[in-house]
């Protein structure tokens, strides 16, 4: 084989590898990608029927229940115009109140109820992930809660 082949056979499988390179690390970062949308989002049916992603917005006051279990806690997440009933089971994190911040990850199960696998909380009351405070400025006319507007100026 001339060295001219061989160095055309190189780069060839040189590429090769490099384009299989692309293509898992392109779909690792796929399966991992969660998408956010607030209630209003969900109930209008623009969230994922299957596959997993999060809702975020206020753990609407007087929700929060406990099943006999003493694990499954069901809560209901707004963003003030809509409601998404939410079912976790597991341990909630430290700062999870009823009319604090939230963002869960999870499923949407068929009956409506929202399957979350991950509950986060805000970390201080000045704070709102800057999708959640967007969502609940669109969905209410009134005004924005405190922490949102902070997490806008950031």
């Amino acid at each position: 084989m001339s060295p001219r082949k061989r160095r055309a056979l190189a780069i060839a499988g040189g590429l090769g590898l490099l384009a299989l390179a692309v293509a898992l690390v392109l779909n690792a970062l796929q399966s991992n990608l969660v998408f956010f949308f607030s209630p209003t989002q969900v109930v209008a049916r623009e969230a994922p029927g299957s596959g997993s992603f999060r809702v975020g917005g206020l753990v609407e006051q007087g929700s929060l229940r406990r099943e006999a279990d003493g694990l499954t806690l069901r809560f209901v997440v707004t963003d003030t115009a809509h409601t998404v009933p939410v079912s976790y089971q597991g341990l909630l994190p430290d700062l999870f109140r009823e009319g604090k911040g939230v963002v869960v990850a999870g499923k949407l199960g068929p009956d409506g109820v929202f399957r979350a696998t991950e509950v986060l909380a805000k970390h201080d009351e000045n704070y709102m992930p800057p999708e959640a405070a967007d969502a609940l400025k669109r969905a209410s006319p009134g005004p924005a809660p405190a922490g949102a507007m902070r997490a806008q100026a950031r």
